[in-house]
């Protein structure tokens, strides 16, 4: 198993449900404008865990996929972050108390530990 990999994924993977979590709280179905309120965001978000979920169990089998789903999951928490702060910066009120900003830079420095230990895996 590509240990290193694999718990720099689960810490981040953490920090990505508890992102998440915090968007429902910003609701931001409402930034974004998607239809169908709460219940199309909640629905978004099933297969989006169900990948996020599968990439560690494919990182602890070894299979190829878990690596293309880690940079995944890692370029998704850096767009989060990247999107966020763009919002910030326009003066947008959402995700500016520290709890959320906290949970962004934490998942900066997440996604960036978890890029560099994929690519590393990728081109051994």
């Amino acid at each position: 198993m590509r240990t290193p990999l694999f718990w720099a994924f689960l810490a981040n993977g953490i920090l990505l449900i508890l992102h998440e979590m915090d968007s429902a709280y910003w609701r931001e179905w409402e930034m974004f404008k998607l239809p169908g309120k709460i219940g199309f965001f909640l629905a978004l978000h099933v297969p989006i865990l169900a990948v996020l979920m599968l990439g560690l169990v494919f990182l602890a089998l070894e299979a190829p996929a878990g690596l293309w789903i880690s940079v995944a999951a890692a370029a998704g928490g850096l767009a989060a972050f990247t999107i966020h702060m763009t919002f910030l910066k326009k003066g947008r009120p959402e995700f500016s108390t520290a709890p959320s900003r906290v949970i962004l830079y934490a998942l900066l420095a997440g996604s960036v530990l978890q890029a560099g230990l994929t690519l590393r895996e990728l081109f051994r």
